[in-house]
């Protein structure tokens, strides 16, 4: 001891150091978890990915597909940035039976491929499902965002996606997008209709315009005191993201509050197992604390209010691919906007509603979910199914509009 005492005072550098340690020490014990921050990042991502989709029964296959790089200036609007690294997209792939459709699933904003963790086993005894999270979401490389209009902002997402589709050397799929992820999907579809067989579009966004009558109610709020406050954070593109990752250690009780609400006591449908609830929490955390990039699309594809600024209705005479809708009974996203599109479609198009489910329909009610998907798939099923009889009526409890 006397010896150990003598070497630390005749060394300063092992003097502070000694000192700098019993702080940390003494500051681990004062200092509660609660307020120990959480490292994120995409590595961090996609282990949360991996431990969620570990109660899967379903095998799968994960990989970064490379999408290419571009020089700073390219005419690729998502490479439009100092860095001429390549760009990934993060994509699972489950075991299929020979000759399944293949159906490809895109998420929605501020989610990741990930949310699909109760459809994938039941969907993928009938479909090659390949789910992926979108450039700048989830486990797929987060660029830094440039884009400044609804245009570029719109490249960005569908022109990586087809630089994915041809890396993944596929063609003729049906195509699945939730949310912002049919928004997306629609968009996709417009551009490329050659590679799409079938549309399903689950709670879309993007029907409905702020010049919608029914959008008055927008206005008066607007002039308040609380709308202006909301409408001027929607503008400086302030995201939900930005304030999990401002609370700091606080950001993962946040999180959890709202998976534990949303898909606990606030269920449209079936409750999260507890094990479910903790994989998912822990999840969505890693998907929204990572660095900001995709998620500054809003503003641009949005105005407040959720009303899209290149609404999808002014382009539905041009739809050339047959599309099913689905929507959960209880969803916020107004099913009326693709009724009213419908009108002027020159294609199949068909609108399911789907009971005991919100806005995340597929996690609500997953098995009515997997049954509007089939019913809305039934054709291109029934070229693997001997007797493809019982897919042409529509399942109990579901609603053609």
């Amino acid at each position: 001891m006397a010896e150990e005492i003598s070497k630390t005072a005749g060394d300063p550098s092992g003097a502070t150091a000694a000192a700098t340690n019993a702080a940390k020490s003494k500051w681990k014990i004062l200092r509660p978890n609660s307020l120990r921050w959480i490292p994120t990042s995409t590595d961090y991502t996609i282990a949360a990915e991996k431990r969620l989709l570990s109660i899967l029964k379903t095998p799968y296959v994960q990989e970064q597909v490379n999408i290419g790089s571009g020089p700073p200036g390219s005419k690729v609007r998502w490479f439009r940035s100092s860095s001429n690294e390549s760009r990934y997209i993060n994509t699972v792939t489950f075991d299929a039976k020979e000759g399944s459709p293949t159906l490809v699933m895109v998420h929605g904003y501020g989610a990741s491929q990930g949310f699909f963790f109760r459809n994938f086993d039941a969907l993928a005894s009938r479909f090659r499902v390949i789910a992926i999270d979108q450039l700048g979401w989830g486990g797929s490389s987060r660029p830094d965002f440039t884009c400044k209009s609804t245009e570029e902002t719109e490249a960005w997402f569908i022109d990586s996606f087809e630089e994915w589709r041809k890396s993944k050397n596929l063609s003729n799929f049906i195509l699945l997008g939730h949310s912002f992820g049919g928004y997306v999907a629609a968009k996709y579809a417009l551009k490329h209709p050659e590679h799409v067989q079938h549309l399903v579009l689950v709670g879309s966004a993007g029907f409905t315009a702020e010049s919608d009558p029914k959008s008055e109610w927008l206005t008066k709020f607007r002039a308040t005191w609380k709308g202006a406050v909301l409408n001027h954070l929607w503008e400086s593109n302030f995201t939900p993201q930005k304030l999990v990752r401002g609370l700091g250690p606080w950001g993962p009780g946040l999180v959890n509050r709202y998976t534990s609400a949303r898909f606990g006591a606030h269920s449209e449908g079936t409750e999260l197992t507890d094990e479910e609830s903790r994989l998912l929490t822990d999840y969505v955390y890693h998907t929204l604390a990572a660095k900001a990039s995709g998620e500054l699309c809003l503003k641009y594809i949005f105005s407040f209010g959720a009303f899209a600024r290149k609404p999808l209705l002014q382009s539905a005479s041009e739809w050339k691919v047959p599309t099913t809708f689905i929507y959960g009974m209880n969803d916020w996203m107004n099913y009326q906007g693709a009724v009213e599109a419908r009108k002027h479609m020159k294609v199949p198009c068909e609108i399911i509603r789907v009971p005991q489910g919100g806005h995340f329909v597929f996690i609500d009610n997953p098995s009515g979910f997997h049954s509007a998907v089939l019913y809305a798939c039934r054709k291109h099923l029934s070229q693997q199914d001997q007797d493809s009889s019982h897919h042409e009526q529509l399942p109990d409890g579901l609603r053609l509009v």
